[in-house]
This record gives structure tokens, C-alpha cells and sequence, in this order.
């Protein structure tokens, strides 16, 4: 396969690359350096889990590594530490030393699923960052960069025009992020749509330094199971790394409809022809090869079969009961799109007190469409087509 070939491929399924011709370059040279493309991806540990959002640029990450390329995965202890201002409408918490260590360890057990160990370097951005003095802080990144550019970001703008305050640290953020890329002399960084902005630092960061500027991917950010807002775990619209198969599997048959040819892109390897035909047929039988596939990538095949068949037999089979009574989602919580399901169990008049419901989330006693929700935080969305919630072992209310 021809380096144009390469690219060409790895542009596919992108939200914007700058630029395609730099990257045939960037293959060129690091082949006739006679060393790997460098990619990065930096990443704050400000949660433990990883879930399908991530993934998304993970197995971007991991094409770049068929094609011979070394990935550093950055972990942003020190820069956790500050927190990334990105889509933001306050200042983030800062995170404990200990709090990022522990959700760093739980990452690297997470990103072996997707990248290959041996062609990955993980690296900590204190490395660099830790040992820069005050006089350091102002040469080599406060005086390379414009307040004016800094300003120019969409979400400190928004904060600005609403009277929030922004923080000297936030504004440091991206020059902190840009730096990494100086370190490493990254040939290509990796990042959501939503990073657009802090991997443009890293490119005019490197130009300063008299490196050849990376070339930035960005990767589409894929929406929750409610199909509204991007995946995340602090909206409970997540599907994890780590959720077991089945919870996995039934949370991914719960995405709406128009949801499966996002997903089918960007976290399966099916060609184009082969999502369009697949898509052609019954939408339930092409959400159940999108559960079957992704699940048998994080758990194998055996398990996929397995999730499968519990889904079939409680949702197919109804081994529900055919009647239930109905809770008009608008009923409880009008004009509103969402609600947290502790107050929702609440207002509907299931459980007696906001106490009583987060007892029995943490139990396990509560499902929703046949997933065990044990988050107290799970937020509830309103969506078209009916919800099956089940308390303890034998009461059903169908959510409308």
C-alpha cells in the first residue's frame, strides 16, 4: 500500500484533518528517517472509566498503528490538575495526585483493548511540565502566544459575554497541552472536535520551537444513549469499557434509530457498502449486530452470543409483563427533557423518599430496558419510544 493510499485511508471517517498533504509529508520523512510516525493522544484521568466515546478516537489511534505507527499516550497528570476549561461554562475542580494515579492505572488496563502494547508508549506530561520554573512558564509558553488568540476559543467567549469568570491557570491549559507536543515532536495529535482549538496551540507551539507543526486529526464525538448530548459519564448516557456484557449489549439496543450509522462508523470496521445494505434491512435486527459486534470486540464472541441470548429472551420472548402501567415522562417532569432518575422515582410516586431511591440504585434493585442502573447521578431522558423501568423483582412501569 502506497503512503497515499495510507492516508487516504486514515482520513476516512474523520471530523477534519489539518492537512492531508502534510501527513504524506510527515510519512516520507519519518520513512526516510528510518524511524515510526509519531501520533499522540493526551489524556487528563479525570474519571475512571473509558467508555465508547473514547473509543472512537482509540481505533483511529489504532489504524495509525497497522500502518506502522508508534502512539504515545499521554497522560495528563499535570494538566488534570489544572483541568482542561474545553466545553466548559465554569472552572473545572482540580483532581488530588492520588485521585488522577488511580485513574490513570485503571486507563492504561482500558486502552490495551484497542491499541497494541508493544507500538504504544505511555508517558506522563509532569515529565516536562513539573520542572518548568516561573521564568520557564513565561519564555518558553506565556510569551510564545497572544491573550487576544487565547480569548478567541468559544468557550471562554461564552464565558466572557456571560460575566463567568475565567482563570489565569484555564488560560495556560492549552499552551500546557501545546507543550507536550514540543516535547514529544509529535507528527500528528489526535482529539475530539471539541480539541480543536488546543491541538491548533500545539501546531504554532512547535513552529516557535523550529519544529515541522503536527498535523491534527479530529474525530467526530459520538451522542449517549439518549441520542441528545455527547457520551458522557457525568450524564449517565455512557456505555463503559467495562460494563459487563450484557449491560453493554442492552445499553447499545436502547440508542435510537438514527443513532446506528454513526455508530456503525465510527466503531465498527464494516465498509461503507456494507453499513448501507446492513441498514437496509429491519432497524432491530441492524441494532443487534451493532450490539453484537461491539460487544464481541470488548468481550469476544462467546460473550456476544451470550448477552444476546438474555436480551432475545427477556425483550424478544416478553418475559415482561404484557401489561404495565404507564408513567408519562411529561407528567413528571414538564417542559423538561431529562431529569435525575432518583428525583424521577420520586415525583412518579414509586419510592417514598430521594434516600430510599439511592438505596436501591446502589443495590442493583432498579433497570431500565434491562440494564441494572447503580449510578444515584443517572439522569433519565425523554425519548419517542417507550421505557421498561423494573423495581426489585416484580414491579414494571412502562415510561410513555
Amino acid at each position: 500500500m502506497t503512503i497515499e493510499e495510507k492516508v487516504e485511508k486514515l482520513v476516512s471517517r474523520t471530523a477534519e484533518v489539518i492537512s492531508p498533504a502534510e501527513l504524506v509529508e510527515k510519512f516520507k520523512k519519518a520513512e526516510k528517517e528510518g524511524r515510526p510516525l509519531r501520533v499522540k493522544l493526551g489524556a487528563d484521568p479525570t474519571a475512571p472509566d473509558l467508555h465508547l466515546g473514547h473509543a472512537v478516537v482509540l481505533r483511529k489511534l489504532r489504524q495509525f498503528q497497522d500502518f506502522g505507527a508508534k502512539v504515545y499516550f499521554v497522560i495528563g497528570d499535570f494538566t488534570a490538575m489544572i483541568g482542561d476549561p474545553t466545553g466548559r461554562n465554569k472552572t473545572r475542580k482540580p483532581l488530588s495526585r492520588d485521585q488522577i494515579r488511580e485513574n490513570a492505572k485503571t486507563y492504561l488496563e482500558q486502552v490495551y483493548k484497542i491499541l497494541i502494547p508493544e507500538m504504544t508508549e505511555v508517558v506522563y506530561n509532569s515529565q516536562w511540565l513539573e520542572p518548568l520554573g516561573a521564568a520557564d512558564v513565561i519564555t518558553k509558553l506565556a510569551s510564545k502566544y497572544t491573550v487576544a488568540r487565547i480569548l478567541e476559543r468559544d468557550d471562554f467567549d461564552k464565558r466572557m459575554k456571560a460575566g463567568i469568570p475565567i482563570y489565569i491557570h484555564e488560560i495556560l491549559y492549552p499552551l500546557f497541552q501545546g507543550y507536550d507536543s514540543v516535547a514529544l515532536e509529535a507528527d500528528v495529535e489526535m482529539g475530539g472536535t471539541d480539541q480543536i482549538f488546543n491541538l491548533l496551540v500545539g501546531r504554532d507551539l512547535q513552529r516557535e520551537y523550529g519544529q515541522d507543526p503536527q498535523v491534527v486529526f479530529t474525530m467526530p464525538i459520538i451522542e449517549g444513549l439518549d441520542g441528545v448530548k455527547k457520551m458522557s459519564k457525568s450524564l449517565g448516557n455512557y456505555v463503559a469499557f467495562n460494563d459487563v456484557p450484557k449491560d453493554m449489549f442492552g445499553k447499545i439496543m436502547s440508542i435510537p434509530d438514527a443513532l446506528m450509522k454513526k455508530y456503525y462508523e465510527l466503531l465498527t470496521d464494516f465498509s461503507d457498502a456494507e453499513i448501507e445494505e446492513i441498514l437496509r434491512g429491519h432497524p432491530r435486527d441492524a441494532k443487534m449486530k451493532l450490539a453484537y459486534t461491539i460487544t464481541a470486540f470488548f468481550h469476544g464472541e462467546d460473550a456476544a452470543a451470550e448477552a444476546q441470548e438474555h436480551f432475545i429472551k427477556v425483550f424478544s420472548k416478553k418475559e415482561i409483563p404484557d401489561e404495565m402501567p404507564e408513567i408519562k415522562f411529561s407528567d413528571v417532569a414538564p417542559d423538561a427533557e431529562e431529569i435525575r432518575l432518583v428525583d424521577f422515582l420520586v415525583k412518579a410516586g414509586l419510592l417514598g423518599s430521594k434516600g430510599e431511591a439511592k438505596r436501591i440504585i446502589k443495590g442493583g434493585g432498579i433497570k431500565l430496558d434491562g440494564n441494572t442502573i447503580t449510578d444515584i447521578a443517572y439522569v433519565l431522558y425523554h425519548k419517542d419510544e417507550p421505557q421498561v423501568l423494573r423495581i426489585g423483582k416484580k414491579r414494571f412501569y412502562k415510561i410513555v
